[in-house]
Formats: C-alpha cells, structure tokens, sequence
C-alpha cells in the first residue's frame, strides 16, 4: 500500500470518518492504520467509569453528548466491544432504524425498549438532537431528564440517567503560565513517532519513488515530524479556537492533517491555505503572508530586486537538501519561517522574524484568563487584577461611553447628550474582587470579568476579540460594523453602568463653553458654575 492511500483514513471523505462496526475477518490495513491512530482521552476513561458501574440488570442510562464529528461513534464503538455483552447502544442518535421514519421516531422505540427491559442503555447524541427530542420525543421521563440537564447541565436526582458531554472536556487547557491541548499534541506526535509507527514505515518506502509528488509528500511528513512545527500547528489551532470561536473536533484535525500533508503545495503553504476543512477556513486568515512591518517590507523588496544576502543563500541551500525546493515567492518564505519559528534550522535566518510573528494578544488573554480561573486573592494576583481593570477593562468602558463627550475626564460617565448640552454623572466603577473569587467557567474561549458600582454589580463576558477591541479603544480606536459581535457586549455593559450613575448624588452640565456641577444636599439641589 502508498502513503497516499494509507493516509486517505484521515480524510474526512474517507468512509474510515465515521466509525461503524465491522467483522474481525474484515479488517484491512486502514483498519489497523485507524486504530493505531485512537488516541485515549479523559472522556473515554469517565465514559468507560460510568458504564462499568451498571449492572446487567440495571435500568439505567448514559447520554454521550457532543457534536458532529467530536468522537462520539468512535468511542461508543470501542465501548460496545467491551461492553457490548451486558449494555445496549444506539450510537448515533442522528440515524433512523426505518428509512420511512425519523431519528425521534427511533429514539423513541429505543427508549420504549429499554423501559420495557432490565438492561443498561448507552445512546451517543448531538447537542441539537437533545434539544429536538426535549420538545417533541414521546417518552415524558426521558424529555425531562434531557430538559433538566439543557437547563442546568445535571441530570435529575435519583433518575438513573447519566451525561457524559465533550463540552466538559475541552480540547485546549489554559494552565499557569501557557495553554495545552493533549488532543491534538498527543495525535501528531502518533502520527511522527519514530518507533513501532506503522505510517513511518510507508513514509521510508515512499522514498524509493521519485516523482515529485512523493517527494513532496515525504518532506511534509518530515516537516510535520518536527515537535517545533507540531506547536506552531497547535498555536494556530488554539488561536482558531479563540479568535474564530471554531471547535476542535476529532473528524476535523483528522482531515485537517491529511490536507497539511497531501495538500497541492507544501506543509507551510497548504496551513495557510483554506479550503473545504473548517479548521483550515478559520487558520487561513493568520497567513503571516499579510503581514506588513519594516523587517518583512525589506525581505520583500530584497527578494524582488533579487539583492545578494549571504546568510539567506545559505538558509535556502538547507532547505533544499530538506526537500523544499522550487519556491521562489515571498509569501511562501514567510509562511516557512513562520512554521519554523521555533525551530533551529539551517543558520537560523528566520528567526528574525519573530518578533514581527508577535503573539502578545494570546499571551495577554491568557494571562488575565489565568487570573480570573485561578483567582485566590492574594496580594500579586490583586495587583495584576487591578492593572487589567483599571487600565484596559474600565478606561475602556469609560473612553466608549465618552465617546461623543471626550473631555468630560476620567470621573465622569457621559449620561445624556442633548445637542450642544451634556449631561454627566461621576461613577466609581471599580473590579469586584469578591465576584472573581466566585466566578466559574468550564470554557476557555471567555472569561467573566466582573465589575460593581456601589451595590451594583456587572458581568461581561470577554473572548479574545473583545479583548482585543477593549486595548484598540484605549490606543484611540472607534469601534464600527466590523465590530458587531463585540460592540454588542460591550454595549450592554454600558447601557448598565449609564443606568446605574444616574442615581448618583452629583450631575455635571456641560455646554456653551460653561460647566455647571449641581448636587444634592438633603432635600435641595446645590448649583455650582465651574
């Protein structure tokens, strides 16, 4: 068998996407290349806890909850083997028993079986199809169980019916000082292990053919055989997930790898290449390609006037005893010295560009994710609180709500704008350090920052692209259409904190070139001119 043919088991299009049961004296070489490539994960083991515990007799049940292509089938498909004797599965939800029926239609006969009998069930489902059958399935019970646990992410007391959700299983962790992901990390170093591998195997028979194609194909495997390479790869997926709100499924990274190997050009050209792959669509607009800064203006140029530099001649005659050869383009030097950015290779030339490969944004959200995660209140974790709050979250909020009013200062919160007249109130909007110390989150694509005025308090839910927009803000930014997504966060707080100044005890007119400040003392209204 080719490499081609053997990695075709990672294409999405493979029918090897979806696991489904087949025969012991059906298994073929993909089947053997598939299952090599399982990798177990903390799901599986929870998964694999709560079905042990059932009895052969018990009527109970599990729900594993997730979405399409996330590793659902390919779970319960192993679990089955295992189990299969003393537990009954429905492995996909989705599907219909009858092909004049629907999926709820066989829900329903699987649940009616299941009641009528003394066995365990374990069914797989969508996050969709829970809530489809919540509304329309006819087993009363069963739709309660999945409403309480949509409602409140628990199943009722005492019924017997248990969830096991991906959702709780991220595929990226942010620890104390940076992020993991044993998914994705864990799958490319088992595709490139160098021993008992058998896709290295194939890789070493692919080099007795000569054709360019092959050759391609090899120096992709060997480029993506390079730890340095698997975390740019991983940084990139972690930033998808992040800036692009786009999940990390099984199905997708999967056929997302067949296309960094297999793709029309090399590894650093097909990763920023788009194309059909969810993933790649998402990573495609990092492409270091488009950036523009004085260091890669200059390359630029230099490569275009075909201007002599030693030190690059030297670099490209290494990747081409690489196996990288006929590249000639900007863009694709400077996808490749983005891939290698942590690497030591050749003289190291493309390590000048890294700092024009600055990832200062994922390093800031990652650490104030950490702060508000790991929150213990003690004196260093209050102080770079309190950086974050005051200089990013609150100026921001403040220079957004002043807007239209910019010379009002760092006191006041614009309230009303009549014309040439304003009117203002003082706020003390401060960071709730009591809040944070409570605040609980399962998702690593958000925080909760939390904010009080007087007895008032605030949450705003902040990703990387708010993030992002609350430091533009601050460095004079005006937030427009293209902002929508954020802005409407941003603009819910703010319509909150402008609520709740104007019970202050103090206003502040300004207009005509004058400033009148009245407050209330007792029962009378008290007017200065300023």
């Amino acid at each position: 068998m080719r490499l081609k043919e053997a990695l075709s088991v990672l294409s999405k299009s493979s029918p090897y996407a979806v696991s489904t049961e087949r025969s012991q004296d059906k298994q073929t070489l993909l089947d053997e290349i598939k299952s090599y490539l399982y990798i177990e994960m903390p799901i599986e083991r929870k998964v694999d806890e709560v079905i042990s515990s059932f009895g052969a007799n018990d009527q109970k049940m599990l729900f594993l909850c997730g979405s399409s292509g996330d590793g659902k089938s390919e779970l319960l498909t192993k679990a089955k083997q295992k189990y299969g004797s003393r537990v009954k599965f429905h492995l996909d939800a989705t599907h219909s028993f009858d092909p004049h029926g629907t999926a709820i239609q066989t829900l329903d006969k699987v649940f009616g079986e299941f009641e009528a009998e003394n066995s365990p069930l374990v069914v797989g489902i969508n996050t969709g199809m829970m809530g489809n059958y919540a509304e329309e399935g006819s087993n009363e019970r069963i739709r309660q169980a999945l409403k309480t646990y949509l409602n409140d992410k628990q199943a009722p007391n005492d019924s017997g019916i248990y969830f096991v959700s991906f959702e709780d299983y991220p595929k990226f962790e942010i620890r104390e000082h940076d992020y993991s992901s044993e998914f994705a990390t864990s799958l490319l170093a088992r595709i490139t292990q160098q021993d008992d591998n058998i896709i290295r195997q194939l890789v070493e028979k692919e080099k007795e053919y000569s054709s360019a194609q092959s050759k391609r194909l090899v120096t992709n495997y060997e480029l993506l055989s390079l730890p340095s390479v698997q975390k740019v790869i991983v940084d990139l997926l972690f930033k998808a997930r992040l800036m692009r709100d786009q999940f990390l499924t099984a199905r997708a990274l999967l056929d997302f790898i067949h296309e960094l190997l297999l793709g029309k050009g090399y590894l650093f050209d097909n990763l920023f290449a788009g194309g059909s792959n969810e993933l790649a669509n998402k990573i495609e607009g990092f492409d270091p390609a488009h950036l523009r800064t004085k260091q890669i203006d200059r390359f630029i140029l230099c490569l275009d006037l075909n201007l002599p530099n030693p030190e690059f001649t030297a670099f490209k005659q290494v990747t081409s005893d690489f196996g990288i050869t006929k590249i000639s383009s900007a863009a694709q030097y400077l996808r490749l010295f983005y891939v290698l950015r942590h690497s030591d290779f050749a003289n190291n030339f493309h390590l000048q560009f890294n700092p024009d490969f600055n990832e200062s944004l994922v390093e800031k959200y990652i650490s104030v994710f950490r702060l508000h995660k790991q929150y213990l209140g003690t004196a260093e974790q209050k102080s770079e609180l309190k950086f974050f709050y005051r200089d990013i979250l609150i100026s921001a909020v403040r220079s957004y709500i002043n807007r239209n009013a910019p010379r009002l200062g760092k006191r006041y919160f614009l309230l009303s704008d009549f014309g040439d007249y304003q009117v203002a109130a003082p706020a003390d909007l401060a960071m709730d350090a009591k809040a944070i110390a409570n605040n609980s989150t399962t998702s690593n694509a958000f925080f909760n920052a939390r904010l009080k005025l007087k007895d008032k308090q605030f949450c705003l839910p902040i990703n990387i692209n708010l993030l992002s927009l609350l430091i533009n803000i601050n460095n004079g930014y005006r937030p427009n259409k293209h902002d929508k997504d954020s802005v409407i966060l941003l603009d819910e707080l703010a319509n909150e904190v402008v609520q709740a100044a104007k019970s202050a005890d103090e206003l502040v007119i300004t207009g005509g070139g004058k400033k009148y400040e009245l407050e209330l003392d007792d029962d009378e209204i008290v007017v200065n001119e300023g």
